[in-house]
């Protein structure tokens, strides 16, 4: 189940559990969609992984109790601040490959 991590990673922007500006890879690092698109290329720093849009956990309770009250986003923090001159090092031989194909 996902963490819904309350931050971006690099910037520190709050993501609300409803944000469309959430952005995360497989491993679920999170980072919001500026970073991603201006700073990161979408590949993330932590794997290589590109990033898609962060789902948003129903706030009611559609079927069970499936829902954001009962199953709450984190509150813990993940911050790792990019350094744009190693990321785009990291970055240049990834960046062309699509991310189904990483």
């Amino acid at each position: 189940m996902l963490e819904i991590r309350p931050t971006c990673e690099n910037c520190g922007a709050r993501l609300l559990p409803n944000s469309l500006e959430a952005r995360i890879c497989s491993f679920e690092c999170t980072f919001c969609r500026t970073c991603v698109e201006e700073i990161l290329d979408n590949v993330c720093p932590n794997c290589g992984g590109g990033f898609s849009a962060r789902p948003i956990r129903p706030a009611r309770p559609w079927k069970g109790q499936n829902f954001l009250t009962a199953v709450p986003a984190s509150v813990e923090i993940v911050s790792k601040p990019v350094d744009p001159a190693s990321h785009k090092a990291f970055a240049a031989p990834i960046r062309p490959i699509p991310p189904e194909e990483r």
